[in-house]
């Protein structure tokens, strides 16, 4: 186990103990690790390694390739779809392997390499798919589609099929090229935009002289940006980065009017700062070369082309649902904003509300509403009693249980923890680490990733290795880890994208994936119950006396959670319209200015200038650095999907009722991506879902 400076340290080449012993044993990545479950040696892989695991796993995947290709025998099924289903299981595990260190503890060295091996790999993707030798084999196959082929195996078939035709194996040679250079492009704008990203989030500080600037924040937070100061040489300061965990409790709770202005204008504007990290320039070349690679393909713009294969469908499916939201989410921050002018008011302020009052004064407003204050409530969410919380409703849910590993299983990070998940039967499901700290090298937000998916090895199941990775609120020198209502919902939220990655069954990894569309579904439906009163009662315990959440407590947690929720709704809906507006251009203006674009399409909807889109274009990492371009809708998309399918669960009126949690496991959970995510949602259901639980979970009707 190591930290993100001996990471940085060993991939420098510079840990010369662990170099050495790299050296006397290979390079790990090319055999298979003894370790226990299989996990690679992270503390002695360096980036040496890592290149040379990705340039041979190329290599030996074009061997793979050029093997069925040359096949003399005819297409079939196992010849042509499952060899090529089994290919790049060498590069495979060195990208799974290198990518989630990258994203939690980037190095300049991890940066390097990534810039290097982006065009490589695009490269080498283009090359497999658009092989037309290889595009004949598998159409053959497509064509003839064999009767006696299982559901699993002809969806196999249908989406390796796709895979060539998205990928431009009907085009011709010369738009052939031209697609290969377009993905060359932008991979590395894609990469660029994230490191710059990177290290505006991190390394953007806004820094205070004096304690009675400070006034209202919490002493924990206090003692976190006082140690953040002398980090960076400036001992007897405060510094706050752009890490949310940082920024965020000044605008929350702190009085002083003019920090609140520093740091919500610091958070907002990066990549909008005109430095050597400035990404403008990347965002409006990404707008214009998806544009051109979506007409190459065929489609009338960018989001047509992504949206071909999403439950969604067409960019007006996305408006319909954005839309249908918006309007009752406006009226319902109007209003909010009217109480946050009568907060200000007793503050002696006659002004207009700006966008760094809106989060204090909201906070104010809720207290003076329901005599809520967050903070009390902070106190018992320590980070150790929620996980045992999230543990506690998988348990009750699908009769999971969890052992920690502390000496065994490889570890990558100090205060990442190591579990071995265990299903109802006691057979192995899963690894599962939880790495839930910010620190230098890890990029802002919380996602789930693996160093492994779930598959079959001669007809053995491999358990995956998932990983959950957020930054939420670090302990202090006399505090614990207590989280806010919001970053309890984040882990919970994680955990069910880990909880998919754990329930996983398919046979072939082609068939491993759900749309973008129907992946948040999982992770969306399992923040219900982090609430609920009977898994309170098991987790948020006070962190001095041990004390039970109180039910009044509790209640006002109940009575207050929809409130605030016109400014997060439009905020979200505000992105969302952003990144489908980019990429539903069908012409580009020769000097596209991405933030002049966002402020127009904000004011053309009536958007209130005290709220700015969750992420701006310029640090909307989402869409700018790959993933959920013209995608960002997927969480609300799924939002609809989640609030129906709770709702299942509270018919019954027992929310761990056990038929309904095996139908959620097989329908949902395990199939991957065997059937479209509607006919898996159908199946669990028994019906499309309705609008209306999302627009009650949200104060909106």
């Amino acid at each position: 186990m190591f930290s993100a400076v001996a990471v940085s340290a060993i991939l420098a080449g510079c840990a010369s103990g662990n170099i050495e012993m790299s050296k006397n044993m290979g390079n790990p990545l090319l055999t298979k690790s003894q370790n226990a479950h299989g996990i690679e040696s992270f503390d002695v892989l360096t980036v040496d390694n890592y290149r040379e695991a990705m340039e041979k796993g190329m290599a030996q995947q074009k061997a793979e390739i050029a093997a069925i290709v040359n096949n003399k025998k005819a297409p079939t099924f196992e010849n042509t779809i499952v060899a090529l289903d089994k290919s790049g299981k060498l590069l495979e595990k060195a990208e799974m392997t290198f990518d989630p260190l990258d994203n939690s503890n980037s190095t300049k060295e991890t940066q390097a390499l990534s810039s290097e091996m982006s065009p490589l790999l695009s490269a080498h993707n283009d090359d497999i798919y658009m092989n037309p030798a290889l595009f004949e084999r598998v159409k053959k196959v497509y064509d003839d589609m064999p009767a006696d082929l299982t559901h699993e195996q002809k969806k196999v078939v249908e989406k390796i099929y796709k895979r060539f035709e998205r990928n431009g194996s009907n085009l011709s040679d010369a738009d052939k090229e031209r697609l290969r250079q377009l993905n060359l492009e932008i991979s590395a704008l894609q990469v660029q935009f994230s490191q710059n990203l990177l290290y505006e989030t991190n390394n953007t500080f806004v820094v205070v002289d004096k304690l009675e600037d400070l006034a209202g924040l919490p002493q924990a937070n206090i003692d976190r940006a006082a140690d953040m100061a002398k980090a960076q040489g400036e001992e007897g300061k405060w510094m706050f980065n752009m890490q949310r965990a940082s920024c965020n409790p000044v605008l929350q709770y702190c009085s002083n009017r003019e920090l609140r202005r520093r740091v919500y204008e610091a958070y907002y504007n990066r990549g909008n700062a005109g430095n050597e990290h400035d990404s403008n320039e990347i965002c409006a070349k990404l707008v214009k070369l998806r544009l051109e690679r979506a007409k190459l393909m065929g489609f009338d713009n960018c989001a047509s082309q992504i949206l071909d294969n999403r439950m969604a469908k067409t960019p007006e499916a996305v408006y319909n649902l954005l839309d249908q939201i918006w309007t009752p989410a406006l009226a319902k921050a109007k209003e909010e904003l009217n109480d946050i002018r009568e907060e200000m008011k007793k503050d002696g302020l006659d002004c207009e509300p700006e966008g760094w009052d809106y989060r204090y004064y909201s906070d104010r407003a809720r207290k003076a509403k329901y005599d809520f204050d967050e903070s009390e409530a902070s106190q018992y969410l320590e980070i150790h009693n929620v996980l045992k919380g999230i543990f506690y409703v998988a348990n009750k849910l699908y009769g999971l249980t969890f052992k920690e590993v502390t000496n065994d299983v490889p570890s990558y990070e100090p205060t990442a923890q190591a579990w071995e998940v265990y299903d109802k039967d006691g057979s192995l499901l899963a690894i599962f680490y939880s790495d839930y700290y910010p620190r230098d090298g890890k990029r802002a937000g919380a996602w789930c990733t693996h160093f492994r998916s779930q598959g079959y090895e001669n007809g053995k199941r491999v358990e995956p290795v998932v990983v959950n990775v957020c930054s939420m609120t670090p302990p202090s020198a006399d505090m614990p880890a207590l989280q806010s209502i919001d970053n309890v919902e984040t882990m919970f939220h994680e955990f069910g994208h880990a909880i998919h990655g754990f329930m996983r069954d398919v046979n072939y990894e082609t068939v491993g994936d759900v749309e973008r569309d129907f992946v948040e579904l999982p992770s969306q439906i399992n923040e219900h119950w982090a609430f609920e009163p009977e898994v309170l009662a098991v987790y948020a315990k006070h962190y001095k006396t041990g004390e039970v959440i109180p039910a009044e407590l509790v209640k006002k947690i109940e009575d207050s959670g929809k409130y605030g929720q016109g400014f997060a709704t439009v905020e979200y809906l505000a992105a969302s319209y952003v990144d489908m507006d980019l990429h539903v251009l069908k012409e580009v203006p020769e000097n596209l200015d991405v933030m002049k674009f966002e402020e127009e399409k904000m004011a053309e909807r009536g958007m209130p200038r005290q709220i700015l889109p969750r992420y701006r274009v310029t640090n909307f990492s989402h869409t700018m650095g790959g993933g959920y371009t013209a995608g960002y809708y997927s969480y609300i998309w799924a939002e609809v999907l989640d609030a129906d399918g709770f709702e299942a669960f509270k018919e019954t009126g027992d929310i761990f009722n056990q038929e309904v949690a095996q139908k959620f496991r097989k329908y949902v959970l395990t199939p991957g991506g065997i059937d479209d995510g509607m006919t898996m949602y159908k199946n669990f259901r028994g019906s499309e879902p309705n609008i209306d639980p999302l627009l009650k979970n949200r104060g909106l009707k």
